[in-house]
């Protein structure tokens, strides 16, 4: 199975892949080089998404999208929380192509605010919160709505983070060799 590139100009998108740079909660990059692939039936639903939030005068800023199953190894291994990280032996949905983690950004490139920054562990990241600004309520609903119109599901725990229905069921785990170009590190 190929992944998809999800690179402009095909995909209306800036990216700021967290776990390429030191920038992430394991303050190490866990890959070699930012990327980012999505499977065919993600990178679909994103197209959907991208065009939704147009409308709206929003794009998305991606923070990680296919994880090899040897990145989501490292996550487990630094921070073994199921309640924020998949348990590498069940699968993560990102390492079957079939997850996104994301934001909405405005017309100038500036992140709207979320209430917690990507990947904060803490029950503030969780939808539904009430401890969180009025605004940032406002526009993790507006990224909800969106993502679900565009055939998402959600994750409780993670305003950031949709993955396709079903995917533990539909979509098989890969690793790093299923890229043209690896995105771990070489030694």
């Amino acid at each position: 199975m190929s992944l998809i590139e999800i690179t402009p100009p095909a995909y209306d998108v800036d990216w700021d892949i967290a776990y390429a740079t030191p920038d992430n909660f394991t303050g190490k990059p866990v890959y070699g080089r930012p990327a980012c692939f999505l499977h065919a039936d993600a990178a679909a639903c994103l197209t959907r998404a991208i065009e939704i939030a147009r409308q709206l005068g929003l794009r998305f800023k991606i923070f990680d999208a296919f994880r090899p199953s040897e990145a989501q190894w490292v996550l487990w291994n630094h921070t073994p929380d199921p309640d924020f990280l998949a348990d590498p032996r069940r699968g993560s949905p990102h390492s079957m192509g079939a997850a996104v983690d994301l934001t909405l950004i405005d017309a100038d490139g500036a992140d709207l605010d979320m209430g917690t920054a990507f990947d904060a562990f803490t029950p503030l990241s969780h939808h539904g919160v009430l401890e969180i600004s009025a605004n940032a309520q406002r526009n993790r609903a507006i990224l909800l709505g969106i993502m679900t119109a565009a055939g998402w599901d959600f994750f409780r725990n993670e305003w950031w983070h949709y993955q396709l229905f079903d995917a533990r069921a539909r979509y098989p785990v890969l690793s790093d060799a299923a890229l043209p170009v690896p995105m771990m590190p070489q030694d």
